[in-house]
């Protein structure tokens, strides 16, 4: 009898033991479909525009001939002036712009002007898999006329990554200093570095033998405003 009763409670445990592990199970599951439904999700505003439409690889493209020249224009005049850029306008520039890194493809950009902030959208494609990420910048000017290209969030599909890819992006800039030989005042380094780690810089640049600083940046809906000022 007492054999029987212990043979019970060993089969009850057993059961208890396997309902449990059925439970954390199911859980595991419906966690992993969960994270892959918000990575596989498509933003709304996500709609970059049909490569097929706009002028063809390897040609100067009209918009970025247009903006070379008011930009040209504008210095030479030697006094504060506005360059405007337009949402349209880049997203026609970009459409045919595509790349690829450790075995990921990189496609389909898009641009979006909104208040305050510039959001980068593209496809990145994992093995077949599509995701789409998204980069929140936030572009700031402080009192000392320092730029700064703060990156506000980062997203793929649905899922927030911005804590993880930010630390990401610090080991990546680090590295990148340690393994190429790069030229601390090239207004590239400097976007790199603001970038990937919060980094102020002088928005100064050289057109043809003229300096010109970025005064002030204005993003609105569709379009951003550049101030820009002679520099010595």
């Amino acid at each position: 009898m007492v054999l029987q009763n212990s043979n019970c409670k060993l089969k009850a445990r057993k059961k208890k033991k396997y309902i449990k592990l059925t439970i954390w199970l199911v859980i595991d599951i419906a966690v992993a479909a969960a994270v892959f439904t918000l990575l596989l999700h498509k933003p709304t505003r996500y709609a970059p525009l049909d490569s097929a439409g706009t002028e063809q690889q390897g040609r100067v493209n009209r918009y970025l001939t247009y903006l070379s020249s008011e930009l040209y224009n504008g210095v030479q005049l030697g006094e504060p002036f506005e360059l405007v850029i337009i949402e349209q306008g880049v997203n026609k520039t970009i459409a045919n712009w595509s790349a690829e890194s450790e075995g990921i493809s990189f496609y389909a950009p898009a641009v979006l002007f909104m208040p305050g902030s510039i959001v980068l959208m593209g496809t990145a494609n994992v093995k077949g898999a599509e995701f789409v990420a998204t980069i929140v910048i936030e572009p700031m000017i402080d009192e000392k006329g320092l730029l700064n290209l703060h990156v506000a969030k980062m997203k793929v599909g649905a899922m927030n990554i911005t804590p993880l890819a930010k630390l990401v992006a610090e080991k990546m800039y680090q590295r990148w200093l340690e393994e190429v030989s790069v030229d601390a005042e090239d207004l590239r380094t400097q976007i790199t570095a603001s970038l990937l780690s919060e980094r102020s810089f002088e928005p100064v640049f050289k057109v043809d033998d003229r300096k010109v600083r970025l005064e002030k940046i204005v993003v609105t809906k569709g379009k951003l405003t550049a101030r820009l000022i002679p520099a010595s």
